[in-house]
């Protein structure tokens, strides 16, 4: 008994191990599944759909060569159609057929586009050349764009792959309780030896010598002969039950065992598209937090370099209407005059928050604050950012110093967004048109403008700095020799509004205040010096000069029907035009 269960225990650890070592070697299943497609023709665009990056799940792989440059970014969906707008492209997708990638040329108008590298439209974008490969992780709404440099046609070879599971978690297990039980048959087979030796080999009876025979002797017949001559039926059953045990057990051995987990069972991934949700009224914001961080740093790149070297083409790469003006005014006077300080710098971040407008289309809007790391003494900067195409990069039209103590009011999540309202909105207790007008009244009058009562005073530094009292001085010391004379306009840029979440606005207005100083009497003169002299030029006239200042204020605004009062959030203000009175 101890040898057949050695045997059985051989047999038993022998086709644990094998099973355990063919899980990792001839029924292994592919670590990944992948597909691709070449592209042919001349467009200078490839477009990739989200819904094929999602064709399996997981981690999704694309590798991309070309001849030549390649650039490869992905952004929403939508945002990368529009960006290619009416240019030919090759459009890939999935055939849900067969689960191959399919490439389509859709041919537009425009066989040329700009070099799509470092859009503002990009979640992320790369550049190599001859082959690039990533590895990404990218929703369905969200698509690739790949290109050389817009003018040559993309890249040709496309592939996408994605990991497979094909971890065997039970071979380990087998192959071990495989050695387990080859020991214990090893045990079983030394016990039956030892055993065996002790009792001398083999028990057997012995055998006894044949007798001499017998003279045969004649003898009557008898009827019947005994039974006890016939073979016993017990022992025929004990020598029949081991040989039948052994032959079943001989015959198991060599039976092929049937797994739950064959390689018939591992068969490839059928693709699965990933479905999106339908029927959502909700409006996507302009950007994601991330874009606007990557923004944000190449703005402020921009605006050190253009700034120190005084470069007016490289500033208007990223900047526009008020923002643009004041710094313009600040290169022109500082060429004149190198004392001038430069303009505020725009810190590359941290962002400390992004307000984009709900919108799919264009022009779109963004409000941002950033912090100065570096410096903690100096104020947030809070920049409206506009974007007027889909393949123009956003620009700054204002940028205002945040007061010190300024309380800033809730706003949507940036996941979420906000709208924007026009400039002649009736939902808030004063339109943006007239928040400019009633607030520059207010630094000409003070208490006795008719607006007075409707802004917070309390914490409004631009008041004590170049209001009505301010005014009345400078009018004292020259009341002698000029003239001074105050007014206001509306500004150049237009109003912008984005909407908060108790139904009031963050409201940016851009107003010019002009000063017109004049000499008193004929043949009298005035004398200029500092940014005015710079800016125009004249140190000394008898006619006179008026000099215009960008205010770029920004407040917040109650909803139509609330006491609260409008608040000055922050500004900037500086001189942006000085001419001679004609």
């Amino acid at each position: 008994m101890r040898f057949v269960l050695a045997i059985v225990s051989f047999m038993l650890a022998a086709v644990m191990i094998g099973y355990g070592i063919a899980q990792q070697t001839i029924l292994a299943t592919p670590d990944e599944v992948s597909v691709s497609t070449e592209t042919d023709g001349t467009a200078p665009l490839t477009v990739i759909s989200g819904e094929a990056f999602n064709t399996y799940s997981g981690n999704q792989t694309i590798r991309i060569e070309g001849p030549r440059r390649i650039v490869a970014a992905y952004g929403r969906s939508t945002d990368v159609i529009a960006w290619v707008g009416d240019a030919s492209y090759n459009m890939v997708t999935v055939d849900p057929e067969t689960g191959d990638l399919v490439s389509e040329t859709i041919t537009g108008t425009e066989q040329e586009v700009p070099d799509p590298y470092n859009s503002d439209l990009w979640l992320e974008n790369y550049e190599a050349e001859d082959e690039l490969a990533l590895t990404v992780k990218i929703p369905s709404d969200v698509s690739f764009i790949l290109a050389s440099d817009g003018v040559d046609p993309a890249p040709n070879a496309v592939s996408l792959s994605w990991p497979l599971d094909n971890s065997t978690p039970w071979a380990g297990t087998l192959i071990l309780g495989g050695a387990a039980v080859l020991l214990i048959g090893l045990i079983f087979l030394m016990w039956a030896v030892h055993h065996m030796r002790r009792a001398g080999g083999p028990r057997r009876k012995p055998q006894k010598m044949p007798k001499v025979p017998k003279k045969p002797r004649y003898k009557p017949s008898k009827r019947g002969a005994k039974a006890s001559d016939a073979p016993s039926l017990r022992t025929s059953v004990r020598v029949a039950v081991p040989t039948v045990l052994v032959s079943a057990l001989i015959l198991s051995g060599c039976t092929a065992s049937t797994a739950p987990n064959s390689a018939a069972d591992q068969s490839d991934p059928t693709p699965t598209p990933t479905s999106t949700s339908e029927g959502s009224t909700v409006t996507a914001p302009a950007v994601a937090v991330r874009q606007i961080e990557k923004i944000v740093a190449q703005i402020s790149a921009v605006s050190q370099e253009a700034d120190e070297e005084r470069d007016s083409d490289l500033l208007e790469t990223r900047f526009s209407d008020a923002a643009l003006e004041y710094r313009l005014a600040n290169y022109k006077m500082r060429k004149a005059d190198d004392s001038i300080a430069l303009p505020v710098a725009i810190p590359d971040g941290p962002v400390q928050l992004t307000l984009p407008q709900q919108t799919e289309t264009w022009p779109r809007t963004v409000f941002t604050i950033i912090l100065d790391e570096t410096d903690s003494t100096v104020a947030p900067i809070a920049l409206f950012l506009e974007q007027a195409t889909p393949r123009d990069n956003y620009k700054v039209s204002y940028a205002m110093n945040l007061e010190p103590s300024v309380v800033f009011p809730d706003v949507a999540a940036a996941s979420v967004g906000t709208s924007r309202l026009p400039a002649d909105s009736g939902l808030l207790r004063s339109s943006p048109t007239e928040v400019a007008l009633d607030y520059a009244e207010i630094l000409e009058q003070d208490v006795d403008s008719d607006s007075y009562l409707d802004f917070e005073a309390e914490g409004d530094s631009l008041r004590v700095s170049v209001g009505l009292a301010v005014k009345n001085k400078e009018k004292a010391a020259l009341s002698s020799t000029a003239t001074l004379t105050y007014g206001h306009e509306l500004g150049s840029a237009d109003p912008i509004a984005m909407a908060t979440i108790d139904a009031g606005a963050i409201v940016a207005v851009h107003l010019y205040e002009t000063k017109v100083a004049a000499p008193k009497e004929e043949g009298s003169a005035v004398t200029f010096s500092g940014q005015t002299k710079a800016l125009s030029g004249i140190s000394i006239t008898e006619e006179g000069i008026k000099s215009t200042y960008g205010d770029q204020l920004l407040f917040y605004v109650p909803a139509a029907g609330s006491g609260e009062k409008i608040v000055l959030l922050g500004y900037t203000q500086g001189l942006v035009a000085a001419s001679e009175l004609k």
